[in-house]
């Protein structure tokens, strides 16, 4: 159960230090109750206080990794049940299932998706996050492998599932020292998957038909002090899955049940067989609340839609995406190239970046930091505005690239155009450019 500030307080050095970066322990403490800060700020704290506080500071849903390295990705670690309550954390994984009955073409074709389909959208790649492993012919040795198939060809996370122990701790072998998990442990084999969890440093699933056998599993799992887990609710009906990430998403946050205090695992390919009707699957379980989604293909059509909608429902929604302040290079300008100048909003720089380099005509964009602010709001907003933009263009850097004095700026903001040239100096051209970034390419041709 989760401390109150001055809980937290009596475990701390209370010295007021200031190591922390705050002016008092008791300060510091209120700020780790909230969550707001991190128990490592504090180099005093003694071993003893430490193991207590960081249980304590622990986020209600539990962080968990799977996959090795650049490959890996997290889940969990999520503090809010609303996403405009402050922000979700760390995205859901998508998981192509593969399993020993399926033929060498399909298991090849998928982990070929997993390794080629993804997408760049607003500085972000957008792709699958591993694999789904599922014995579901019962027989060791063809589902071994397809273990170590997987595992040869990629990094990214791995779940394996059978109802055979043996066949999950010769799985287990085959993958130890790698950010897996295995699936899924019952009131009945619950210490014995606690026993594989410690012996090779992997993740454990509990399953349950309902939410109480969960709880039960859940239970034993931190009494042994499990740390990574995630939970099956066991249910192949969207109606279900969604009640039951609800209910587990409440229990976590609400009442801080710690045995159901992880993420949680939805399998959108056995509830259609119908790909659209899935794909809609998981994407609803992506919104409400899975942690891992297991879903049949990794196909670029499926994926596309899907992995947009991630980012959307994963995107912080009180922080705008943005781009770095500078100069960007497209299509490999010269010192005659045009010269663009625009927010850095991270949507207008790619829809704007995009259309410049489907142009095929070298150009360089001069991005501006504009708080994230698109084109009409950051000039509503008094930060693109001529009194800013002539100071930014100056120190810039850009008159040190180009051999002319002629900026581009949106048509949206074309009554800027005569005073932006007074503060530039009179050497300056300013150029209105289109209003739509879909007219750049006809505009940058006919300059």
């Amino acid at each position: 159960m989760a401390l109150s500030g001055i809980q937290i307080y009596k475990m701390l050095p209370q010295t007021n230090c200031k190591d922390c970066g705050d002016p008092t322990c008791l300060a510091f403490a209120m700020k780790l109750a909230a969550g707001k800060a991190e128990l490592s700020q504090c180099p005093h704290v003694s071993d003893e206080a430490q193991a207590e506080l960081a249980e304590a500071s622990a986020p209600p849903i539990r962080v968990v990794t799977l996959g090795q390295g650049d490959a890996g990705f997290k889940v969990g670690g999520e503090t809010v049940k609303y996403r405009h309550e402050k922000t979700f954390v760390n995205a859901a994984g998508i998981l192509v299932a593969l399993t020993n009955e399926d033929d060498d073409a399909k298991v090849d074709a998928e982990l070929k998706n997993l390794a080629d389909v993804s997408f760049e959208r607003v500085g972000f790649t957008l792709e699958g996050n591993g694999v789904f492993c599922w014995d579901k012919k019962g027989d060791k040795d063809s589902f071994l492998a397809l273990v170590n198939k997987v595992a040869a060809a990629t990094e990214k996370g791995i779940v394996v599932s059978s109802a055979d122990l043996d066949t999950l701790k010769a799985a287990g072998e085959a993958l130890k020292g790698k950010k897996f998990a295995l699936h899924a442990a019952t009131a009945d084999t619950a210490d014995d998957f606690v026993a594989m969890a410690k012996e090779y440093g992997c993740t454990i699933v509990a399953k349950g038909d309902t939410l109480e056998d969960l709880a039960a599993v859940g239970e034993k799992f931190v009494a042994a002090g499990i740390k990574e887990a995630i939970l099956d609710p066991g249910w192949t009906g969207i109606r279900d899955a969604v009640t039951s990430n609800i209910a587990i998403r409440r229990a976590a946050l609400d009442k801080k049940a710690r045995e159901l205090g992880f993420p949680t695992i939805a399998f959108p390919c056995a509830m259609s067989e119908d790909l659209l009707e899935e794909a809609a699957y998981a994407n609803i379980v992506l919104a409400k609340y899975a942690g891992l989604v297991v879903v049949s293909t990794l196909d670029a059509a499926f994926m596309l839609p899907t992995t947009v909608n991630r980012l959307n429902v994963y995107t912080d929604p009180q922080r705008p995406m943005t781009m770095d302040q500078g100069i960007y290079d497209i299509n490999n300008p010269t010192a005659d190239s045009p010269v663009i100048i625009t927010t850095n909003f991270a949507l207008t720089y790619f829809v704007v970046s995009a259309e410049v380099e489907a142009s095929r005509v070298p150009t360089r964009l001069l991005i501006m930091d504009t708080d994230g602010m698109s084109v009409l709001t950051a000039w509503s907003a008094g930060k693109f505005v001529a009194d800013a933009m002539a100071p930014f263009v100056k120190k810039s850097g850009i008159s040190d690239v180009v051999n002319h004095k002629k900026i581009i700026i949106p048509g949206y903001v074309a009554q800027l155009s005569g005073e932006f040239e007074e503060e530039l100096g009179a050497e300056y051209e300013v150029i209105i450019g289109p209003r739509e970034a879909a007219d750049l390419p006809k505009f940058l041709k006919g300059l």
